[in-house]
């Protein structure tokens, strides 16, 4: 791959009056995932005409239209803090501030990449940019766009996770993408993507946010105020594979729960359906090792939140709770409805006790609770809700989406599909692990 420039994309101020400053406080939703690594995401799209077609109409738009985005979400080209006066670390934004657009041209086999086969975990990397990241301050945000001549291109996202959850990531992209495609004076955005700011908005009555602060800066402290996030290896031999669940998929596994499950009580949803038939399968082909299997689950909290966050909140409202199960009886006969009653439990008692209720305990469950004990958990991240194949930036729908950085941490993710139906689901395990997977996952689909 050869990098073309990297450019410094600042806000524009024909989206809106922009400040001269600002700041704002990371919230507990935030502060939780200080220090884990970013999250990144490419969007493949097909673009068969020439070099000089992409650099001299398709590039133009882009930067333009990313200025355009940027002055609706300007604190998006500002930096995350931590100064010595501040209990919270702070998002600051100063005029001037600039966000880096790496433009890049790759001779890899475009078709391979965006196509159906398993791909090597790494093979993605290259067109996902780094932030800046040091001790004292880190970028929040950075962008690429890599083509492949006569083929596509590629569009790399890369997000703090303590800045963005990923609906307010995913709506950003769709804002830009809009921007590209619709732009004309005076460039405003539908209410639904015009992004809201506050983060004051979000309660924290039992100043949850401050404990996890000093969870932190005793983590290698005292006073540790290091931004630098954990380095997570990809593990050798990582397969990166996506699979469809369509809706009559979604239906014969309801089916096949009601059948031999008559509880009224169970959570037949899709996400539910589609977590514990992906974990079953996962746990079958990767061996089932360990005594207990966990179910990571990101639940967002806008609505339940009191007041209400707004839904273009641009930052994280996400809660998190951990449904574990004994792996033995993930491997037998009735391995789906063992899942599905987890997972139905779990947020069975979500809605009973409330969002919140473990909150003051979620910073030991993210750090701790993978690392206690022979439990093997996976978290699920993304959501079919977030309709990442709608990004459209004129030039038609993405070909394919991929999580790039679930290889670090062994989450599956879901979203919507591109032909609209069903779903899709996205994970990274060794080579014959997916191998055996996608025989289960297709073979159970059948029988």
């Amino acid at each position: 791959m050869k990098v073309v420039e990297v450019l410094s994309i600042a806000p524009s101020s024909e989206s809106k009056e922009l400040p001269t400053e600002a700041s704002f406080a990371l919230t507990f939703f935030d502060i939780l995932w200080l220090r884990l690594p970013p999250v990144q995401r490419v969007f493949f799209y097909e673009f068969h005409h020439p070099t000089d077609v992409f650099f001299d109409t398709l590039l133009p738009k882009l930067k333009r239209s990313l200025s355009l985005a940027l002055g609706h979400f300007f604190p998006l080209a500002g930096h995350l803090t931590w100064p010595t006066h501040s209990t919270k670390p702070l998002i600051v934004y100063n005029q001037g501030d600039t966000l880096s657009f790496t433009v890049a041209e790759s001779d890899a086999d475009f078709n391979h990449l965006a196509g159906t086969d398993f791909t090597e975990a790494t093979e993605t990397h290259p067109f996902v940019p780094p932030l800046n990241i040091s001790h004292e301050q880190t970028t929040l945000f950075a962008l690429q766009v890599t083509l492949f001549p006569n083929a596509g291109f590629a569009i790399g996202i890369t997000s703090h996770h303590a800045v963005l959850d990923g609906k307010a990531s995913t709506t950003f992209v769709k804002s830009w993408a809009y921007l590209c495609r619709e732009a004309q004076p005076p460039f405003s955005l539908p209410a639904e993507w015009t992004p809201f700011f506050d983060r004051e908005i979000v309660n924290d009555p039992k100043k949850i946010g401050e404990k996890y602060s000093l969870d932190w800066l005793k983590m290698g402290g005292p006073n540790n105020r290091s931004l630098k996030v954990s380095e997570m290896p990809v593990p050798e031999e990582a397969t990166r594979g996506l699979f469809h669940l369509s809706s009559s998929g979604i239906e014969k596994l309801k089916q096949i729960v009601q059948s031999k499950e008559n509880n009224t009580n169970l959570h037949l949803s899709t996400f539910v359906l589609a977590a514990a038939y992906s974990m079953v399968c996962r746990v079958k082909a990767e061996g089932g090792q360990s005594t207990s299997t966990g179910f990571g689950l990101n639940v967002d909290c806008r609505r339940q939140m009191e007041p209400p966050v707004p839904p273009t909140y641009l930052g994280n409202c996400v809660g998190i709770t951990v449904a574990i199960t004994e792996t033995k009886d993930l491997l037998g006969e009735d391995g789906l409805i063992v899942a599905v009653k987890a997972l139905s439990e779990a947020l069975g008692t979500l809605k009973k006790e409330g969002f919140l209720h473990e909150a003051e305990d979620w910073w030991k469950m993210v750090y701790e609770s993978y690392k206690v004990g022979d439990t093997k958990t996976a978290a699920f991240a993304g959501s079919p809700r977030f309709e990442i194949y709608s990004s459209d930036f004129g030039w038609g729908k993405p070909t394919k989406v991929e999580m790039v950085s679930i290889d670090r941490t062994a989450a599956f993710c879901f979203s919507d599909s591109r032909t609209g139906d069903g779903i899709e689901i996205g994970f990274v395990t060794k080579k014959k692990a997916m191998e055996t997977f996608a025989s289960l996952f297709e073979d159970g689909l059948q029988s």
